[in-house]
């Protein structure tokens, strides 16, 4: 499934945050945009993961961030 994912840069702490609109409660941060990215992509593997094991529900991907045409 694709998800969106956010990333912004938050200048106090010097870090980029990422986080999927989705799925409540996952983000994760980096160095860089990369970092944050591939950071990103290993909490909604595991959240998934362990929304499956305790059978929650999987919210569907949104298209709210979908590019105009």
């Amino acid at each position: 499934m694709k998800y969106s994912i956010v990333i912004y840069y938050d200048s106090k702490e010097r870090i980029y945050v990422a986080s999927v609109p989705e799925l409540d409660g996952c983000m994760a941060h980096g160095k860089t945009q990369e970092e944050a990215l591939r950071e990103i992509q290993s909490a909604c593997e595991l959240q998934l993961e362990v929304m499956r094991d305790n059978g929650d529900p999987i919210p569907e991907p949104s298209d709210i961030f979908r590019v105009a045409k």
